[in-house]
């Protein structure tokens, strides 16, 4: 890349002034944005957003960029008007149900680093007087949170962007991306013609439009959203004036799917509890011929009146008004309620953010300048990359089911497992009608049905060994899944582990390539298998593989998620030395495990599974009945055992062969909630959740997975003089006895009384009969002993730092 590329930025609404603003001040001034309408009321969702920021959600990224965005706007004016006030938000509960939710949520806000108090509802009127005291049973209150004005906050940053060299051009509608042995060279508007090094989409709703341009499918639906504002209210008059507009705390009651605030003497209202009204972008109107806003449709009363009534009995004063005015204004929704942001797959120096709210719209422009300068971000991204998708989910009608779908549940209190209810089943393993027949309760992940326990374990003993939990924890749960965790420990089970990814490495540069892109040593003989991780440049981690090699050229990989195979697709050689082919849909897998796997397994087999033959991380390929099987001896679950792979048509035949031979050793099926237990109780990571980019191996305790002798790879340089010994931070194993206090993720914790981390993974050990949670925590506060609190749904549970694993520590059961 060139010092100082020639970028393009495509739209110049909010979230185009705010990465012209963030590269030109990293240097990058050769910056041109090309807008299809006028400046800076372009017509898009910029233009009739209302400017509310709430920056708490479960999710640490988003929270990260609402902050940022708060903080960047706070500092910024436009010929002495400001950009954004921080006037607090409140969120008021009118049931029980949102008031535990917004105690959940203020440990949220705890975790991530957001000030924030619970009030009481005498509080809560003298926070907003206009509010029906005896409604409200408590509010979460952020005095952080406010009111930003996002054209103004959109021309403030283009100005500064400006002074450093770049350009905005009003009226120019992109017909044609430009491009040249797989990269980008170049812009062509209606009339006029831009070089570029790099374009980026920021359109918004028209965002699939321009990804037709370059044979990329950008998932997101144009959705209307009610927007109203009554006549004036005579308690608001003296209150504001047109330069300060407001001066209570933004609003929000989402029992009802509303939002508040004020316009000087009128109340502005938001409501999302209509139906979808999805609009596709061809149908949207141009900015330059359309006589109004082409993001502003007409406003359609009788879907407002729900939202009405219940805006008036939060607010009484409202039934002395009117509904004087509104829009059904459009904004962009995805499939699981992210952002879009990347670079094309398959483009290079095309990349993308879209979807972006006024909310994050700062932060997440400042992620991608990170991003496309510094080739990393520093926040972990991977919630929010365009290519987390798999190939199923950018199905048109996929996507405009899921899309309407998170527009819906915009404010409903969701559960961490609760699952998505359409479209499914979509995808299902080979063994999904023996499940069904075994009473599987099934949840979805990545389009995969993955049962979590079967009801016909409902009569085992072990169940009444199992201890009751919180209802929250115990939604989407039973207590039959802890007794399969029992038996997986004492007898056998098998798993259904089709859904883990995997793919095909081979050629004959496969080894090398391998080796460059992984931190552990993969020069091994043939049915080796290693545990490795990919690093990016900063040495955070991107990813942990398995990796197995098959033969001197063929290795079989497994990954956690679409952005692995890109980070490997990108990084091919041009000589053709190696192949990748993900495998995943085209075979299946089974997880045999537990002290009575081997007799289940040897009797079927010539091959010899003795542990002198077949020892820990070995596999081989070998017959199990009839059915062809690569074998590989490793276990997530701390267990005696192998992950037999084979071809998904005779995945079936795999499994009904088990079946059959295990029932005199009391085999079961068991499910996820079995799996993750067992896996907590062993120590084993999950990346996604315990790490991601913004850790290194030794914080996360993988070190054991990185050879600094085994020569270069990606990260090495970053690692050096790093160690377990000088890291700051401690991915940490916590460890209490009440069976009642499940958590399951997020949770704030605390030290010496005072906020020190978060919980990343959680849940109960069935084994050895304590609750666990891994925290993200200072070193000083990880020493084994040391006492810590979790505080969840208000109330602080008591709990210890633990020796990991916390089961069988010795290994025996694995290598017996």
């Amino acid at each position: 890349m060139v010092a100082n590329p020639r970028v393009v930025l495509i739209g110049a609404g909010i979230v185009g002034c705010a990465l012209a603003d963030e590269l030109t001040e990293r240097g990058w001034t050769d910056v041109t944005v090309l807008e299809q309408g006028d400046l800076f009321t372009t017509g898009g969702s910029s233009s009739h957003a209302p400017g509310l920021v709430f920056q708490t959600t479960g999710c640490r990224t988003m929270t990260e960029f609402a902050k940022y965005t708060v903080a960047k706007y706070t500092s910024l004016t436009l010929d002495g008007q400001w950009c954004f006030q921080q006037l607090g938000g409140l969120e008021v509960a009118t049931t029980p149900e949102r008031w535990a939710d917004l105690k959940r949520r203020h440990g949220w806000a705890t975790s991530f680093g957001v000030r924030s108090y619970l009030r009481d509802p005498e509080e809560c009127a003298q926070l907003h007087p206009l509010l029906d005291r005896e409604r409200v049973l408590g509010g979460f209150h952020i005095p952080s949170d406010g009111l930003a004005k996002p054209l103004r906050a959109a021309e403030a940053q283009a100005r500064r962007a400006m002074d450093r060299g770049a350009r905005f051009l009003s009226r120019q509608k992109v017909v044609a991306i430009e491009r040249a042995a797989g990269r980008v060279t170049g812009v062509r508007t209606e009339s006029d013609h831009f070089r570029a090094d790099i374009v980026v989409s920021c359109v918004g709703m028209w965002g699939p439009m321009i990804g037709r341009l370059v044979d990329l499918t950008v998932p997101l639906v144009p959705m209307a959203h009610q927007y109203a504002k009554t006549d004036p209210l005579p308690v608001l008059a003296g209150h504001n004036d047109d330069h300060s507009e407001a001066s209570k705390p933004i609003l929000r009651h989402q029992d009802a799917d509303l939002y508040f605030r004020e316009h000087n003497e009128r109340l502005g209202i938001g409501a999302y509890g209509h139906r979808p009204m999805p609009l596709p972008p061809e149908q949207i109107a141009d900015p330059l011929t359309s006589p109004g806003m082409p993001s502003e449709l007409a406003f359609t009363p009788d879907d407002f009146d729900e939202s009405w009534q219940a805006a008036t009995e939060l607010l009484p004063v409202l039934r002395d008004t009117k509904v004087a005015e509104g829009i059904n204004g459009l904004f962009s929704f995805t499939a699981d309620g992210m952002p879009l942001l990347g670079e094309h797959p398959d483009l290079e120096g095309f990349w993308v953010a879209e979807a972006v709210w006024i909310t994050h719209s700062a932060g997440v422009a400042r992620a991608m300048a990170e991003w496309m300068v510094d080739g990393q971000p520093n926040l972990d991204l991977h919630g929010c990359d365009l290519n987390r998708f798999e190939q199923v989910q950018l199905a048109p009608d996929y996507v405009m089911e899921r899309a309407c779908r998170s527009f819906v549940e915009v404010y409903d209190v969701l559960h961490p497992l609760q699952p998505i209810e359409r479209p499914r089943p979509l995808r299902t393993s080979p063994f999904y009608e023996r499940q069904a027949e075994l009473g599987a309760y099934f949840l979805e992940a990545s389009g995969w049905e993955r049962p979590q326990w079967y009801e016909v374990n409902a009569g085992l003993p072990e169940v009444e060994r199992v201890p009751a939990r919180n209802d929250w924890a115990a939604r989407f749960w039973s207590p039959i899944a802890g007794a399969e965790a029992l038996v997986a420990r004492e007898r056998v089970a098998l798993f259904d582990m089709t859904a883990l990814r995997r793919m095909e490495v081979s050629g004959p540069g496969a080894l090398a390539f391998l080796q460059a892109l992984t931190t552990n040593q993969l020069n091994r003989k043939p049915g080796a298998v290693t545990y490795t991780l990919m690093l990016g440049e900063e040495g955070g981690i991107r990813s942990d593989l398995t990796v197995a090699r098959l033969s001197d050229e063929l290795f079989q990989v497994g990954f956690n998620s679409p952005l692995d195979l890109d980070w490997l697709r990108r990084r091919l050689p041009g000589d053709g030395s190696v192949h990748l082919r993900e495998v995943t849909a085209g075979t299946c897998c089974i997880g045999l495990w537990g002290p009575r796997a081997r007799d289940l397994l040897q009797p079927l087999s010539t091959t010899d599974f003795s542990h002198q033959a077949l020892g820990y991380f070995k596999a081989t390929r070998a017959f199990v009945g009839d059915v062809p099987v690569t074998a590989m001896r490793l276990s997530y679950v701390g267990e005696l055992g192998w992950e037999l792979y084979t071809t998904a048509d005779l995945g079936r035949r795999l499994w009904d062969t088990l079946w059959e031979a295990g029932q005199p050793h009391g085999v079961i099926a068991a499910g996820r909630e079995a799996f993750n237990s067992m896996r907590l109780e062993k120590g084993y990571r999950s990346w996604g959740t315990d790490m991601t980019t913004e850790h290194d191996p030794y914080e996360a305790g993988v070190g054991f997975a990185v050879r600094m002798n085994k020569g270069y790879f990606t990260g090495r340089e970053a690692l050096a003089g790093r160690s377990a010994e000088t890291v700051t931070r401690r991915l940490t194993c916590l460890t209490w006895a009440d069976p009642y206090s499940v958590v399951l993720g997020n949770e704030p914790v605390y030290a010496d009384g005072r906020p020190a981390g978060y919980v990343t993974s959680a849940g109960y050990g069935y084994t050895i009969g304590r609750n666990i949670a891994y925290a993200w925590l200072p070193a000083e506060a990880s020493t084994p002993g040391r006492q810590v609190e979790i505080e969840y749904f208000g109330e602080r549970i008591p709990a210890v730092v633990s020796e990991e694993p916390l089961f069988d520590p010795e290994m025996t059961r694995l290598r017996s």
